[in-house]
Formats: structure tokens, sequence, C-alpha cells
């Protein structure tokens, strides 16, 4: 998923020309990378001095070291600095397939996940200032915006552009990879060399867990074009596939960075110092075959077996709306995060996870541990509202974080680092606690959310 929080990064400028007035001109070209939505100054306010002023304050201000998604889960979070920014997203009640509320009939469950995206969703996905853009774990993208500034003895005469975005998808229980990408937005103006510029595409991967991982790649990857060849292409594919077999542990675990890279070198006799070109920001693949999740034996297939994500941090949405079938349970949530002195069991300082990517919850497979959070709540639930707290059965005892995450009630039983107490318990109506249960195992499910700290989800209500 390419997904643009655009992190400028200024490729290093040519040095100043120590040519006479009467010597040969000396011809250069400033590269800049910067996000693919800035605006760009036009070649009169680059001639006063102010364009060039933007674009060093555009370089310092949108994280020039951030090149992996703020949501990056996994081991691929630890390869470079993620971006401090939150990724761009689609708005609560405008995801595809997002639930209803309070019509006809039950509907407790969660959406089925974004699998496609538009190149005109990525633009606006991204708009001026992202890098990457996560419209699921499945659909994301990210990009970039190539500046060219041709000048001669120093002063500018023209400049050239072009955008670059790639768009990351993968088919329900597919173990393959699709990287669309997308060169638009060609442009020059004044004296330049740009139409006759080779640009050089390609993508690495240049860390993998485990490291001896065989990828498959497929696709129209054009190589080498020049700017006016590239310009009438527009469009190519590149797919990546890890078969099943070669992962770690029970789940067959794959992880890897996806990168990938633009260079160009100018036609004689310009020159260019510096970087040539510029890396977009990487996306973080994921290959599983877990048991408890879906295709977990390929049909009968075994090279088809389990199915490739995205590993960002998903959110589950809860509704609190009148009506909604869990309103109950996002009421709870929605406490414990804005006024959390307000719950129980008290602890000072209560912070309960699952608010943010930093923090997120842990999905938890092991029956066991599940069965120690459960009644680690309902112990609290008795001890503030009584053994009858059930109310003959019509209420039931909620808890936050769930009891099928790592955070849950009896954490701290199996961490001795994690606070007691950190947690929250609420006697709420027992269909509404139900269907609050019903959409998490269904989130896991469609999110494709893996056992463990390699993986998280956090959580939103929807008032």
């Amino acid at each position: 998923m390419l997904a643009v929080t655009a992190a400028a990064t200024l490729l290093p400028m040519a040095a100043p020309s120590t040519a006479s007035t009467g010597s040969t001109a000396e011809l250069r070209v400033e590269s800049y990378v910067l996000p693919a939505g800035a605006p760009k100054p036009s070649l009169e306010e680059l001639r006063s001095g102010q364009g060039m002023k933007r674009l060093r304050r555009l370089a310092t201000t949108t994280e020039p070291q951030a090149r992996l998604a703020q949501e990056t889960a996994g081991p691929a979070a630890s390869v470079a600095p993620l971006s401090r920014r939150p990724s761009g997203s689609p708005p609560a009640d405008g995801t595809t397939g997002a639930r209803q509320t309070a019509v006809l009939g039950p509907l407790a469950t969660a959406p089925e996940p974004a699998r496609t995206m538009t190149h005109d969703e990525c633009v606006k996905g991204l708009g001026s200032d992202k890098k990457f853009y996560v419209k699921s774990r499945f659909a994301v993208c990210n990009g970039a915006s190539f500046v060219q500034t041709w000048t001669r003895n120093n002063q500018p005469v023209g400049t050239s552009m072009f955008n670059v975005r790639v768009v990351g998808t993968v088919a329900k229980n597919s173990r393959t990879l699709a990287f669309q990408y997308y060169f638009t937005d060609f442009a020059t103006v004044g004296t330049t060399g740009a139409a006759a510029m080779p640009i050089t595409t390609k993508a690495d991967m240049p860390q993998s867990w485990p490291s001896s991982v065989n990828y498959t790649r497929g696709g129209d990857m054009p190589g080498t074009k020049t700017f006016t060849e590239l310009k009438a292409l527009r469009t190519f594919k590149q797919t990546v596939t890890a078969k099943p077999g070669q992962g770690r542990g029970s789940a067959d675990l794959i992880f890897t960075v996806y990168e990938p890279a633009i260079s160009y070198i100018p036609p004689a006799p310009w020159k260019l110092t510096g970087d040539l070109g510029g890396k977009l920001f990487m996306l973080a693949p994921r290959w599983d075959a877990a048991s408890y999740l879906a295709n977990s034996t390929g049909g009968g297939k075994p090279d088809k077996k389990g199915a490739a994500t995205f590993s960002y941090v998903p959110t589950l949405t809860y509704s609190a709306k009148q009506g909604a079938e869990e309103r109950g349970v996002a009421q709870h949530i929605r406490t414990a995060f804005t006024v959390p002195q307000d719950t129980k069991p008290y602890m000072s300082a209560k912070k309960v996870p699952g608010q943010s990517a930093k923090e997120p919850l842990h999905r938890l497979v092991n029956k066991t541990r599940k069965s120690d959070n459960r009644k680690a709540a309902v112990k609290q639930c008795k001890r503030y509202w009584g053994a009858n707290y059930t109310q003959g059965g019509t209420l039931e005892c909620d808890e936050y974080p769930f009891a099928t995450t790592y955070e849950g009630a009896a954490q701290a039983d199996h961490d001795s680092e994690a606070k007691k107490f950190n947690f929250s318990v609420k006697p709420i109506p027992a269909k509404e606690n139900g269907a609050g249960g019903t959409i998490l195992l269904s989130f896991y499910a469609k999110n494709r959310v893996i056992d463990g700290m390699d993986d998280g989800f956090i959580v939103k209500i929807r008032s």
C-alpha cells in the first residue's frame, strides 16, 4: 500500500557555479522528491528566489526521513522511521461495505474490507500532504512528485515534473499482491532536456523475514523509458507472490518491505549531482497460512493455501448510534477512552490501549488465556455490581480490552510489566454484548488478523 504522507526528500542541490561570465554555460538540474499532491512553484517564482525557498521549506516540514506508514505492524516497522502522521483513510461512514445501523434484521458483522482502488481514489486519499493512503489491509497506495529545476549558470531556465503513485491490492484469499504504477501529470515549462530524459522504474524488497524467502514476480514493468515514452504509457503493473511453506511458525508467516524506486539521468550536456531520482516509500506485505483463518488448507492445493495482506494496523469500528445492535459495547468503550476514571475497576492514571496505532490491541487465540481474561472480568463485575449483576440473564459482563486480546483483564497475571486493572468492565444488555462479540470475530476473520505481537488493531467509535 503506497499511501502518501509525503515526507518530502530534498535531493542534493547543485553546487554554485564558478564559471566566469565569458565561459561556457554551466547546465545543471536540481532534483526534488516531494509529496505527490504538493503545489509546485512556477518558473517565475523560481527565478525570483521565492520558489526555491518554498521547495526547501516543504522538504524540511514533511518528515524527510519517514519511509513507512505510521500503522505498519510486524518486523517491517523496525526497518526505517515511521511517519509521525496518520495515513490517509476512508471516512467511517464511507468505507466500501460499511455496516448500516437500525435497519432490517440483524447485521452483527464487520464490513468486507476493500480490495480494489482506482487511481482517482489514491489521488484523493493522499491529498496534498499524505505519503500513504490505507483504504484497507488489502488496498493501499503511496506516491511522490519528482520535480526538476533546469538551470543555466545557476539561474532557473525551465522546470519539469511528473507524479508517480503506486496502488497495491490483494484479491480475497490470494497470495498474489498486485502493484499498479501510475505515471501522471507530466509537465515542462521553459528550456529543459526533459523530453529525452531516461527514467528507470524498479522495485526492491530489501529485507524479508525469514531472509530465505523466494518471490515470484510478474507483470509488465517497463524498465527504462524516456520522459516522453512514460507520459504515453502512463500505467503498468507488477505482481509479487510468495509460495507457502517458506514462513516461520505454525502460521507460516512471511514479512517483507516493498520499495519502488525511480531514477533518471538528464541528457548531455545537462548535469545532475547527488541522487539521480529517488525512492518512493515502503509498503509492508505479509503472507500467512494460519489455521484459524480462511483458506488455511488451500482447498486441497498446497501451493495456494493462506493469503497475503499488507501489514498495517486495521480499525474495528463500533456504532454508538441509537438502534445499533452493539450500542452498549460502543458506549462502554467510548467511556473507557474518554473518561477512564469513571470506569471499573478503579485504577489511577488508567489508559486502555487500542486507541492509536502506537498502542494497538493484539489478537489472542490461546483458549486458556482467553478464559483467564474472561474470569478476571467477571470477577470485577461481581465485585462492583454484586453476584446477581446479570439481572436474571438479561445483562452480561462486557470487558475492554476484549478477552480475545493479550491486553485483556488477566494481562497482569501473565505479564509482569503490565499495569494491574488497566481495563474496564460493565454489565450491558446481553444481546448488545453478543452483537459486539460477533462483529469482533468477523473483523478478525475478514482482515486476517493474526495472533501475537506481529499484528495489531485499533478501535473507533462512531457516534
